[in-house]
């Protein structure tokens, strides 16, 4: 009888809990540890709250650590915990040599995008931004430089109009099972079939900042509603009106065929749809919106409370690049 190869998971986020399911259900699979960042406080009573990998992990009595930094004794748990392979996914930390090295068949990642393209910390809010029509995840070995290592599979999906960061990461997350599905087993095979990345076709993405979620109205509205959608819900992206941070939900370009000439971030009005501001080329239609304190809306039930007169003006900032062809800091 085969015994099952033993797995450590090493992530943070619940994008990656259909892939943790898959393992947990699989008899060829034994999932022996767990790797996860440490209790943080959240929320407006700063609780400190366990992520959803370490919840998971608990309810079925899974060995979990969660260390600050990586450190040789944390190795030596993975030592001890006899790891035929790593999975690695959206972890936070990068693994050094001697980590890559320790498990008897290697260290594998599941990245959120279609690499070689948006490497980095945030490939789905940077897939969005630029305006791509498909996603997806990638089974990839771990070599030192980051997100460079060969593909073993790829499930791709495809992007829908006005999709959100949060629609596009729950995707992701349910494509994590069929990518586990077809892809994992080869890990384990005497000669893996593994591709190595086009670094002509390399894109970075950078950790994300609250200071992100600014709007610069002088841009067309295309890319203004890559913006609000990509963005959402974290950063967010906010405007300043009468002195009130009003956050934006979902955008849209409105389809109306009239030329405007309006200074950039002048609102134009309502529709049946939505809030609707005059941008550097075509009207952007803000559809979602929330105040301090408040519930994120449509805009028509939000401006019955929170009512903005025709021809107000709101100032744009500059907005941050988030994809280089080139490694970014931040």
């Amino acid at each position: 009888m085969t015994m099952p190869k033993r797995i450590v998971f090493m992530g943070s986020d619940s994008i990656a809990l259909p892939a943790l399911n898959f393992l947990d259900e699989s008899d060829a699979y034994s999932l022996v540890g767990v790797f996860t960042q440490p209790d943080r406080r959240s929320g407006r009573g700063q609780k400190v709250i366990a992520n959803d990998i370490k919840q998971w992990a608990v309810e079925r009595s899974i060995p979990v650590q969660q260390p600050v930094r990586l450190e040789e004794e944390d190795r030596q748990v993975l030592v001890n915990w006899q790891a035929d392979i790593v999975l690695v996914m959206a972890y936070g930390h990068l693994l050094k040599e001697d980590w890559l090295r320790t498990p008897a068949w290697g260290t594998y990642n599941i990245h959120g995008s279609i690499l070689p393209r948006y490497r980095g910390a945030s490939p789905i809010q940077g897939c969005l931004l630029e305006g791509e029509s498909e996603s997806g995840v990638s089974l990839m070995q771990v070599v030192k430089k980051m997100d460079a290592g060969p593909v073993l599979a790829v499930e791709k999906v495809t992007i829908a109009e006005n999709e959100t960061a949060g629609s596009l990461e729950e995707k992701l997350s349910k494509a994590c099972l069929p990518l586990m599905q077809s892809g994992f087993g080869l890990v384990f095979e005497d000669n893996p079939l593994l591709t190595a990345q086009d670094e002509s076709k390399v894109t970075y993405t950078r950790k994300l900042r609250k200071e992100d979620g600014v709007l610069d109205f002088s841009e067309s509205a295309e890319i203004l509603v890559r913006r609000v959608n990509g963005l959402f819900p974290w950063p967010g992206t906010s405007l300043q009106i009468k002195g009130t941070v009003i956050r934006c939900g979902l955008a849209e370009e409105s389809e109306s065929p009239e030329i405007v000439s309006d200074e950039p971030g002048t609102l134009l009005g309502v529709d049946s749809k939505g809030l609707l501001v005059a941008t550097g080329k075509g009207v952007l239609r803000l559809m979602k919106l929330q105040r301090p304190g408040g519930k994120m809306l449509p805009s028509l039930d939000f401006l019955r409370g929170f009512p903005l007169e025709k021809g107000l003006f709101i100032e744009s900032v500059p907005m941050s690049k988030l994809v280089s062809s080139q490694l970014l800091k931040g």
